[in-house]
C-alpha cells in the first residue's frame, strides 16, 4: 500500500492571547509569521510560525462557540491537533472511512492558505485530532 501521509504540515496548539504567543517564539526561538488568517467557518484566529518544511499553528478561538473555544474551556491551553498533508484528502478520508473510523467532516472542506482539509475524530487515533491537509498550491 501507497502512504497516504506524505509529512507533517503542522502542530496545533490552543492559545489563550495570540499576540503574546506569537512574541514567546519569537523571543525563545526567533520564529517569525509567516502566514496569518481569520478562519470564519472554524471561529479561529491562526498564527503559522514555519519549522523546516512544517508549521507551528497557533490557534486563538474568535467567537465562545467555536471549537477552539470549548476546547480552551475544557483542557486549557496545549496541543490542539496535528495536521497530516495528504496528496489527496477525499482519497484519506475515504480510507479512514473504510476503516471503520470516526470523522469529523464527511467530506474535505476549504482550510486555511488555501489548502482542502478534513477533520479525523481523536476517538478514532488514540486520542489525537488530526487534521488532513492537501496544499493544491
Amino acid at each position: 500500500m501507497h502512504p497516504l501521509l506524505t509529512e507533517i504540515d503542522h502542530v496545533a496548539i490552543a492559545v489563550n492571547d495570540l499576540e503574546a504567543a506569537i512574541a514567546w517564539y519569537e523571543e525563545v526561538f526567533g520564529a517569525t509569521v509567516e502566514h496569518r488568517e481569520i478562519v470564519e467557518s472554524d471561529g479561529v484566529a491562526e498564527a503559522l510560525l514555519r519549522v523546516a518544511d512544517s508549521y507551528i499553528q497557533l490557534l486563538t478561538p474568535t467567537r465562545k462557540d467555536s471549537p477552539v473555544a470549548k476546547y480552551l474551556e475544557k483542557k486549557g491551553e496545549g496541543l490542539h491537533h496535528v495536521g497530516y498533508r495528504v496528496a489527496d484528502c477525499a482519497v484519506a478520508l475515504e480510507a479512514v472511512k473504510a476503516s471503520g473510523g470516526r470523522v469529523i467532516d464527511d467530506a474535505p472542506r476549504p482550510g486555511s492558505r488555501g489548502t482542502i482539509v478534513a477533520f479525523v475524530h481523536p476517538k478514532t487515533s488514540f486520542g489525537t485530532l488530526i487534521e488532513l491537509v492537501e496544499d493544491p498550491n
